[in-house]
């Protein structure tokens, strides 16, 4: 239950973040109630006595509410939780403020059992509603583990490296101009003989990379919208759009200057794809195989035995949809 109480009712990021902006005790000056101990106790340096005289205990009690102790490890716990920005914030401000908030959980929950709300009915339906998910999540966890190491991973990687294509790329300029009759000038200029597509770009194009001549380098079909990507990929090199192409951003024209088959991704470029779908493959294969080896028994809405279905039916019973697992923690 302490587990499922921190990541339930876990300082409020909120409250966090409003509590520190108005601090004010200074990053490198921590308060005299100050527990030196949101960090891991530092090791004796070398040639120092293994035992000293008075050793800080590895995971000290930093509170008590109603004789319930809190530790330095739950507060550890509830640093970890919290958001990446608060995260890297001076542990002389972030220490009080978890500390305040366990205290007030252990208040609360003391409070809750005094007055025997751990024995009302839909308390403990919930509390069970919850135990249940934990352990769904905690036994999917240890069954797709193996399939998420970097071994298995590069396994996967291997075994996929024969299917494995690059994908195609352009790489393009552009003029990006507000209206259709701007895009039409641009057009007609770019068109000239002897024209420079990037000088004109440099001068007209309203677009971001305007001082670059409109290059936009190499791009993949997915990278840009479809109105852009499908001008742009219907073109040869050296081509440029036969008419201004509109998108949001506004008119474009656009010039090819080449194209090339990129080499595929590198096991590193594609590891999370690989992990997430090795993580669904392995959640998926645990589900069916559990299920399978489980003994099932299917009723009807009023309570009656279902009829098991024969192979006249000429269906299945109904899947009982999986649980929806939670990424590795």
């Amino acid at each position: 239950m302490r587990r499922l109480l921190l990541s339930t009712a876990l300082v409020p990021a909120l409250l966090v973040s409003a509590s520190l902006a108005h601090a004010q005790a200074p990053a490198n000056r921590a308060p005299a109630t100050q527990a030196p101990a949101v960090q891991t106790p530092a090791a004796p340096a070398a040639g120092a006595s293994a035992q000293p005289a008075n050793p800080q205990p590895a995971d000290p009690v930093v509170a008590r509410v109603d004789g319930q102790e809190i530790r330095l490890s739950d507060v550890r716990e509830a640093a970890n939780q919290l958001p990446d920005e608060l995260k890297n914030a001076p542990p002389a401000m972030i220490y009080p403020l978890i500390l305040d908030q366990l205290v007030a959980q252990k208040a609360l929950v003391a409070r809750a059992r005094t007055q025997g709300l751990e024995r009302d009915p839909e308390v403990q339906r919930r509390i069970a509603q919850v135990t249940d998910q934990e352990l769904q999540q905690a036994l999917l966890r240890r069954e797709v583990a193996p399939a998420l190491t970097d071994e298995a991973l590069r396994k996967r990687y291997e075994a996929s490296a024969a299917n494995r294509q690059g994908e195609e790329e352009v790489h393009a300029r552009h003029i990006l101009v507000p209206s259709e009759a701007a895009a039409r000038e641009a057009l007609e200029e770019v068109r000239r003989p002897g024209a420079d597509f990037a000088e004109v770009a440099k001068r007209r194009s309203t677009g971001p990379g305007a001082q670059q001549g409109g290059d936009l380098g190499f791009f993949k079909k997915s990278d840009m919208i479809p109105e852009f990507s499908e001008a742009a990929f219907a073109l040869q090199p050296g081509q440029i759009s036969e008419k201004p192409v509109q998108t949001p951003f506004g008119w474009h024209v656009i010039k090819v200057e080449g194209r090339r088959t990129a080499p595929p991704a590198s096991f590193e470029e594609s590891k999370e794809q690989l992990r997430q779908a090795a993580f669904e493959e392995a959640v998926n294969a645990a589900v069916e195989r559990i299920r399978g080896e489980a003994k099932v028994e299917r009723f009807n809405m009023d309570g009656s035995p279902q009829r098991a279905p024969s192979l006249m039916d000429g269906a299945s019973p109904p899947a009982t949809p999986a649980p929806a697992p939670a990424q590795r923690r």
